[in-house]
């Protein structure tokens, strides 16, 4: 798992942190979206590395990582295809259960 410089936003942090709070987002800055470290994982990272770096930090999406670059998204759906059903029942409550 490593942590990445640059920031990542999604639909949802737009809305979350513009929109529902009643701010303009033409006057929107990125870095006023931006909210701690973005977690990734590396290009070589096994299926259960993702979902422990996904649980442990409870997100539903992480950037890919290889050679300081992005190259590509994981999300929930994609390890829910590769899977077995009680694995992706635990990560569902783990990510979503209260803090």
């Amino acid at each position: 798992m490593k942590t990445a410089r640059e920031i990542m936003h999604t639909d949802r942090d737009i809305v979350i942190k513009c929109l529902a709070q009643g701010k303009d987002p033409s006057h929107m800055t990125a870095g006023q979206l931006a909210q701690g470290k973005p977690v990734t994982v590396d290009a070589e990272a096994g299926a259960e590395q993702v979902l422990a770096a996904m649980q442990e930090h409870r997100i539903r999406r992480v950037p890919v990582i290889a050679d300081h670059r992005l190259v590509g998204m994981l999300s929930e759906a994609d390890l829910a295809r590769h899977l077995s059903d009680e694995r992706v029942g635990h990560f569902v409550e783990t990510i979503c259960a209260t803090r």
